[in-house]
């Protein structure tokens, strides 16, 4: 979606126009991260940057804008996804809680666990592609970037996870809700 944003956009404003606004916020300026850093949903953006060292709004934006460009690039589409796998693409990691995974997941999918993760960052080649999914897409997007910031390429998500797998590509799959 192509936005015009400006200084006086209120921070939900900005966030539902760019999702990960938060996380580009943070990584380069530690803004939103913490109680001590973070900011109300209706405060502006040039309120936001006025109080963090007076940052330049129109700087800002375009750093949110490059950070929503990056993550476009690391979303699959359901169909896309089934493309791979169906020409035989491995390393389909799930990042749902084991409970979510045991109860419903995409056939050879691997339950991306804290052991899984350090071994993947310890040992693997960094150009090994790396396929992430979780309940709706949000989580992943996170997990992609860590990646993607710890040198693999060509990390890729799920948008809208699992959920959207079981709508588009495989109505067999039980859908859920988290409370």
């Amino acid at each position: 979606m192509e936005m015009t944003a400006t200084a006086e956009i209120t921070m939900a404003g900005l966030l539902e126009a760019y999702p990960g606004a938060q996380r580009a916020l943070f990584r380069k300026y530690h803004i939103g991260g913490c109680s001590s850093c973070g900011f109300r949903p209706d405060e502006t953006l040039a309120g936001v940057c006025q109080r963090n060292g007076g940052l330049d709004p129109d700087e800002v934006l375009e750093n949110v804008r490059t950070a929503h460009e990056q993550d476009e690039r690391m979303w699959l589409s359901p169909a896309e996804l089934k493309e791979l796998l169906d020409r035989g693409a491995d390393g389909l990691f799930d990042i749902r809680t084991r409970e979510e995974f045991e109860a419903v997941h995409i056939a050879g999918s691997r339950h991306f666990n804290q052991q899984l993760m350090q071994e993947t960052l310890s040992t693997w080649p960094k150009d090994r592609r790396l396929l992430l999914l979780d309940h709706n897409g949000s989580r992943s997007l996170d997990a992609a970037a860590y990646f993607s910031g710890h040198g693999f390429p060509n990390v890729k998500c799920l948008r809208g996870g699992i959920d959207a797998w079981s709508v588009e590509i495989d109505p067999s799959l039980p859908r859920y809700t988290l409370e």
